[in-house]
């Protein structure tokens, strides 16, 4: 009688709805188990990824950094030559400059050492002769002058215009000033003491004069 009654229980609860199987909790069961191991997966791989990309953030910042510094060295060393470039090229031009004023005045310092020997010869060619003697030997320091003179113009060494000429401090040296006379202008040369010469545009020497005032 009694297992009777247990087991018409056991049926009862087996009809009811309301009380879930072994089999139905087993099966409800089975899902959320993979998908809370499908959410743990996900979540390492977050993980994984955040972890990657902030180390790779880690490594770029100081290759970042040494690009930086490198890009600074290389824009200072390329300063640094183009200063150079410029400097050498303004070398080269006053070089350059240097050398045409050398060729262009070339033999200066001689040119000025035979200049008082032209005013010796203009000096003995100022001296009067009476016999045939001197006059034979004035004659033959003319030639001596005229040759040199030749010379010196074939070098585009020039005698300085002085006489009856408007005084030029640039060119002209007065030693002694005189009152003007007659029909004079002032500041106008009246004598020449000693002849000036000009080596192209260069003066070498100016003419000593006296001036008129």
């Amino acid at each position: 009688m009694a297992k009777n009654e247990q087991a018409a229980a056991e049926d009862a609860l087996a009809q009811n709805a309301d009380f879930p199987s072994e089999k139905d909790l087993t099966a409800s069961t089975a899902p959320k188990s993979a998908s809370a191991t499908s959410a743990t997966a996900d979540s390492a791989a977050d993980l994984a990824t955040d972890a990657t990309a902030e180390a790779t953030s880690a490594a770029a910042d100081p290759q970042a950094e040494q690009i930086k510094t490198l890009q600074e060295k290389v824009d200072a060393t390329e300063d640094k030559y183009l200063r150079a470039e410029a400097e050498i090229q303004n070398m080269n031009t006053r070089f350059k400059k240097e050398r045409e004023q050398l060729l262009k005045y070339e033999g200066q310092d001689l040119v000025k050492d035979i200049l008082p020997v032209i005013d010796n010869l203009e000096r003995a060619l100022a001296v009067d002769v009476n016999d045939k003697n001197g006059e034979q030997l004035k004659k033959g320091v003319q030639m001596v002058y005229d040759h040199l003179e030749r010379t010196l113009k074939d070098h585009q060494i020039i005698e300085i215009a002085a006489a009856n000429q408007a005084f030029d401090p640039t060119i002209h040296q007065a030693v002694q000033t005189v009152a003007v006379e007659g029909d004079q202008k002032p500041d106008t040369v009246v004598q020449v003491l000693q002849k000036g010469y000009k080596l192209k545009d260069r003066v070498l020497r100016p003419a000593m004069v006296v001036v008129a005032q």
